[in-house]
């Protein structure tokens, strides 16, 4: 995607959610509170700056104090997916495959390419969720994605590579929804006052690969391999 098109992309997903959030609807996940949630997989991600992390946590704070009960991703969760190359999935685990073989694949396919910059400038959401819109100049990370699609339907490693949708943007999600929210019309003002925050630039040139829950949470990630861009 090019940025006029995600800038698009992200606009109607914005006006999609806004009509449930103006009737109230929004779309709440019971899993968040769940004391039993086996779902896990494989990820390649990169992680944004300390200054972009602080923005998100700065501008968030204001929704937080408003609506406490719903679920905030703490500065070290923040993350943007590259691929995700095993969705989660109850049963899983990392002891199923070879991870050597996972860490040598995606360091093959990444031996070329440099590091990218990343602009996170506004709110976009999902009935369910909140998020902060990441957009890119270059088309280094639509490459990397696709290469990495060839490279794992070409092998016989287990994936599940675009199974729930074709990933093409780099947003970061921010907030999922626990509960309807008490003041829906007042953090419905809130976060439309953040579709215009600049959260800030940073250069991406590392990748993480690896091992986590559904909503990536830092208790429950591991690190497989760090890996560095160019």
């Amino acid at each position: 995607m090019t940025k006029p098109e995600l800038q698009q992309h992200y606009q109607a997903l914005w006006q999609q959610s806004l009509v449930k959030f103006e009737q109230q609807q929004f779309e709440t996940d019971a899993l968040l509170t769940a004391r039993e949630d086996s779902r896990y997989g494989v990820t390649l991600l990169a992680r944004p700056s300390e200054q972009v992390k602080q923005q998100v946590q700065h501008h968030l704070a204001e929704l937080m104090q408003l609506e406490p009960q719903q679920y905030y991703y703490p500065a070290s969760d923040l993350h943007l997916t590259v691929l995700s190359l095993i969705s989660c999935y109850a049963g899983f685990a990392l002891s199923q495959i070879d991870t050597a073989a996972y860490v040598e694949l995606v360091k093959e396919v990444i031996a070329d390419t440099g590091p990218f910059r990343l602009d996170f400038q506004g709110i976009t959401a999902s009935p369910s969720c909140v998020l902060v819109q990441g957009f890119f100049d270059d088309q280094k990370l639509n490459q990397l994605r696709a290469k990495l699609r060839s490279a794992f339907g070409q092998s016989t490693l287990q994936h599940s590579i675009d199974q729930r949708y074709a990933l093409q943007t780099a947003h970061m999600t921010v907030l999922r929804f626990t509960q309807q929210p008490a003041n829906p019309v007042l953090f419905l003002q809130k976060i439309k006052a953040l579709t215009s925050v600049d959260f800030g630039s940073c250069l991406i040139d590392e990748l993480e690969l690896v091992g986590n829950d559904w909503y990536q949470r830092q208790q429950n990630t591991v690190l497989i391999k760090r890996l560095r861009l160019g």
